[in-house]
């Protein structure tokens, strides 16, 4: 079972994700033969680092009209009501609910809720290390996390485009944080 131990300089703490250094990005199937990548530029959220790394928690914000596909008419065209609907619903939000050890990483948990639908999704989480930061006595974490999802769970029909665009969405986060306090 994985503890704190074998996590090299782990830290217990607050952390705020630091959006400079770090990307929420997701992957899709376009046409069935090749996949389209996208990022989403603003979002925040807080890691609680536990003694126990398996009572640890996370929440994040995602602002949904942040996306970018590197083409701006694709990229109003998922802020619309087929996709993401940013008018009715601005954000996504990703609440933990808990921690599982897993192999040499993590399971994380939790409820992910975009387009008025939450449902519950399961993060592979690596702990990419704790350090110092660029500040004197600041401190930082970094992780990688990853899962799939299907738009149709969350009522992402994608209208006349979602013929095709695939269903099964993945989604991959690099993250750095800076302990509070």
């Amino acid at each position: 079972m994985t503890s704190q131990t074998a996590i090299p300089g782990y830290l217990v703490g607050t952390w705020a994700i630091d959006p400079v250094h770090s990307d929420i990005s997701f992957v899709v199937r376009h046409l069935g033969v090749s996949k389209v990548r996208g990022h989403f530029g603003t979002f925040e959220g807080t890691i609680v680092t536990a003694e126990n790394p398996l009572e640890s928690t996370v929440t994040a914000k995602i602002d949904a009209g942040s996306i970018d596909t590197r083409n701006e008419q694709r990229d109003a065209h998922v802020r619309g009501e087929d996709f993401l609907d940013v008018e009715k619903f601005p954000e996504l939000t990703f609440t933990s609910t808990g921690v599982r050890a897993h192999g040499e990483g993590f399971l994380v948990d939790g409820d992910l809720s975009f387009h008025g639908v939450t449902k519950a999704v399961t993060l592979e989480l690596e702990p990419n290390g704790f350090g110092d930061g660029m500040g004197e006595g600041s401190k930082v974490a970094g992780f990688s996390a990853s899962t799939e999802i299907s738009r149709k769970d969350f009522g992402v029909t994608g209208g006349p485009a979602g013929a095709v665009v695939g269903d099964k969405i993945t989604i991959l986060l690099e993250i750095e944080a800076t302990k509070q306090g």
